[in-house]
């Protein structure tokens, strides 16, 4: 009959029994090795916050009412053309867009001023696959509105059926 022996961690971190090799000191590690340079990694409160205002911002972009407020501000100011909206409108939006575009009323005023920003964007939902939302358009120190009206198509993908800037003063 063969006998296993099995060797037993004492309190001390030697070990025992017959065939033990060298001791080791403290507890076994199941982990990777430890790194051994100077550049070791930030810790998860060493975030700058210029990092943790962009990481924000990329996390609102991916929700429906923020994109479509940045690319209709973007069109309606005049730094994107009308096109790039084509897929993402429905016809009487898009029609829309092509007579209020050439006039960009969502352009600063003076040139001095800064490019108008989405400042906060706002939704409610009357119905499933229908968001009806608001945004808070900022520039220099004026505030504009615009809402917008998001419906769910067949192919899952959000088209903006109506939107309203305001009035124009």
């Amino acid at each position: 009959m063969d006998r296993t022996t099995y060797t037993t961690r004492d309190t001390a971190g030697t070990s025992g029994g017959r065939g033990a090799g060298p001791a080791r000191r403290g507890p076994a590690r199941s982990g990777p090795p430890r790194r051994r340079d100077s550049r070791r990694p930030a810790g998860p409160g060493s975030v700058s916050r210029t990092a943790a205002a962009a990481a924000r911002r990329r996390e609102l972009e991916r929700l429906p009412r923020y994109w479509f407020a940045n690319q209709l501000l973007l069109t309606l100011s005049g730094r994107r053309p009308v096109h790039t909206l084509l897929g993402h409108t429905l016809p009487d939006a898009y029609d829309r867009l092509i007579e209020l575009a050439p006039q960009a009323p969502l352009r600063p005023a003076e040139t001095r001023d800064s490019a108008p920003v989405v400042r906060r964007c706002d939704e409610y939902q009357p119905r499933q696959g229908v968001i009806e939302a608001f945004a808070r358009i900022a520039y220099g120190d004026r505030l504009r509105a615009l809402a917008f009206r998001l419906e769910l198509a067949p192919d899952t993908r959000w088209r903006c059926a109506t939107f309203d800037i305001g009035p124009t003063a």
